[in-house]
């Protein structure tokens, strides 16, 4: 990889953002506002009560839609914060912008989804790997420089679908669930951190045409994770191991409930699996230093939600 890189002059750059309503795309929009960038956000969703120095939100039209109402303004630099499979629906919509970079956020649940046992996380596994592929075929097809980031298990602000759901168990039945020991490694990495990633991606102009791996800066096991989210609660941490039959049955009844409706025997098998990747390329490239699982209340749903 290259040791020095030209950076981009970020001096109020105008930056597209899709997926601007969900967790990492709201970091983004934070960090942007912070470093005076102007932002067309936008959403599936209409927003109209939104007021946001430096930001103006758009409606993105349905997929594949090539006409639409959306302001044409010229934005060359662009950051995708939705799920990967859904921009292809939205390449033309793209061009009619001039772009001629963008950062588009897959998921490591590529490699470690591909083999499970659950047929549905094999399908997101999958579509995740033939969106990637598009997404590279699509910009060099049209001359258009990308980086994809593929985050670990993100988390941050009460509105993941990782420690969040945890602690929702947690506030709901006042144990967790292990299998086992839980001994597998997790590189759990905030959406702050997330954001800062897709930034630095954005302005290292001399990194073209890559995939990286992100994680967190800190490498802890499963069980050492769901203690610390109970420490944080101020929870005496009650973990109960379970054999695998029993998670067999228990999310057979969770599936009744609609928060717990994707949880699957495969994600207990996964807790004594070690999740964890190299960081290297991303912190020698990109100078990306994300920060330790250092829990805060604020990073936590509340036992009203």
């Amino acid at each position: 990889m290259l040791q020095t890189h030209k950076i981009l002059n970020m001096t109020t750059q105008s930056i597209g953002i899709i997926g601007a309503t969900s967790l990492v795309g709201q970091c983004l929009i934070q960090q942007g506002i912070a470093q005076k960038h102007h932002i067309t956000a936008f959403s599936r969703r209409l927003l109209t009560n939104q007021n946001q120095p430096y930001v103006t939100w758009q409606q993105l039209p349905p997929a594949t839609q090539k006409e639409t109402d959306c302001d044409k303004s010229r934005i060359l630099f662009w950051i995708c914060a939705a799920p990967i499979w859904i921009l292809p629906g939205y390449f033309d919509f793209l061009l009619t912008f001039k772009l001629q970079r963008i950062i588009v956020l897959s998921s490591t649940s590529r490699f470690t989804k591909q083999n499970s046992s659950d047929l549905n996380e094999q399908a997101v596994a999958q579509k995740l790997t033939d969106s990637e592929a598009l997404l590279e075929s699509w910009a060099n097809l049209h001359g258009i420089e990308w980086i994809i980031l593929r985050p670990t298990l993100i988390y941050g602000y009460g509105q993941d679908k990782n420690v969040a759901e945890i602690t929702r168990f947690i506030h709901r039945y006042g144990f967790f669930p292990i299998l086992g020991k839980a001994s597998g490694l997790r590189q759990p990495i905030h959406s702050d951190d997330v954001a800062t990633a897709c930034f630095l991606a954005l302005w290292k102009r001399n990194l073209n045409n890559l995939a990286y791996n992100i994680m967190g800066g800190e490498m802890l096991s499963y069980r050492q994770m769901v203690e610390r989210i109970f420490r944080t609660l101020n929870y005496t941490p009650r973990i109960i191991s379970l054999p695998l039959w029993i998670f067999h049955i228990a999310t057979r009844l969770l599936k009744r409930l609609p928060r717990f409706q994707h949880w699957n025997a495969s994600m207990a098998t996964r807790m004594n699996e070690d999740l964890v990747f190299d960081n290297s390329e991303a912190k020698c490239d990109l100078h990306f230093s994300p920060k330790s699982f250092m829990l805060e209340m604020k990073d936590l749903p509340s036992q009203n939600l």
